[in-house]
């Protein structure tokens, strides 16, 4: 008789789990993964706009994400590569301006050129990408907006700030983490209990946070889904990097190599917010069921403690139906 393959024996198991009574799925409340709002809502919203952020607060996210970047006059801004180019319109407002590799950084324009700019959509299957209307804001303009909800609608939604290509701006001779830390300050963040998280794929950016403040910021090193990254996730690795940070934010693809990732993370006391959740992904039989399924496995079977998601209104639903 022909064995099963794993992709068949996962199938079935998330099969299994979508049948089980919500009452026997269910966890305790406390055990509820975050949810975190992927550059805002960006499965409705064009990513890292006012308009996305606002809407990933209504939609119930936990945690709303700046990436960010700095400008050539040293101002934070909301962007989630080095280049303009991906989602804005730079590339007919300042045609001439394009380095040798063709792209557009932002680290060459000042705030006020970059705030001509309109921004668009960056995938085509969703917000009409011929729509631009909404613009880059600053890390300041991002955070007080959400404060702003927060208070005028009395539910909290906190900071999830990634500090993009640290190394990047060193090479520039622009810095990111001490005007990154200065913009914290100014914003009221002093206390370790203040609804922030901080995260970079770079080790060495967030030993410089730890270095550079004696607030006790909750860091997340972020890791990507490689063999190698899977070779490295030991006891004796995660519990190095425990010294420096509060949890790690690793690709979700990682979990198909390490199923009992979080539970490593956890004995070295460690968070897991694995990304990034789409329901608009393509899964094997195309249905929104598929997503569902996915959800259920990283909350009910890996029991992620957070979420980084497209769709906040989407992950908030499955995580209402579960607890």
């Amino acid at each position: 008789m022909k064995k099963p393959s794993l992709r068949c024996l996962i199938n079935r198991t998330l099969t299994a789990l979508s049948l089980l009574p919500l009452s026997l799925m269910a966890l305790e409340p406390n055990d509820s993964p975050i949810v975190i709002a992927h550059r805002g809502a960006s499965g409705y919203l064009p990513e890292h706009t006012l308009a996305a952020y606002t809407l990933a607060h209504s939609q119930g996210a936990d945690y709303i994400e700046q990436d960010l970047v700095l400008t050539r006059d040293g101002h934070l801004i909301c962007l989630h590569d080095l280049h303009l180019d991906p989602t804005t319109n730079v590339e007919t407002v300042f045609p001439e301006r394009k380095r040798k590799d063709g792209h557009w950084y932002a680290i060459d324009f000042t705030l006020a050129e970059i705030k001509t700019l309109s921004v668009h959509e960056r995938l085509r299957q969703r917000f009409p990408q011929s729509t631009q209307i909404l613009s880059v804001p600053t890390f300041i303009e991002a955070v007080q907006l959400i404060q702003g909800l927060n208070q005028s609608t009395g539910r909290t939604a906190g900071i999830y700030p990634e500090l993009k290509q640290a190394k990047f701006h060193r090479q520039e001779d622009q810095p990111i983490e001490a005007p990154f830390l200065a913009a914290l300050q100014a914003l009221g963040y002093f206390k370790k209990t203040d609804e922030i998280y901080i995260q970079s794929f770079e080790f060495d950016a967030l030993k410089n946070i730890r270095a550079l403040t004696d607030v006790p910021y909750r860091l997340i090193y972020l890791i990507n889904g490689s063999d190698e990254t899977a070779r490295k996730m030991t006891g004796t690795h995660l519990s190095s990097i425990g010294g420096v940070v509060q949890g790690i934010g690793p690709s979700k693809s990682l979990f198909s190599k390490i199923p009992d990732l979080v539970s490593r993370a956890h004995m070295n006391g460690l968070k897991v917010h694995p990304y990034t959740f789409r329901a608009d992904e393509g899964f094997p039989n195309g249905s929104h069921e598929s997503f569902e399924l996915e959800l259920k496995q990283f909350i009910l079977s890996y029991k992620a403690d957070g979420l980084f998601t497209d769709f906040p209104d989407q992950v908030r639903a499955a995580l209402n139906d579960l607890f």
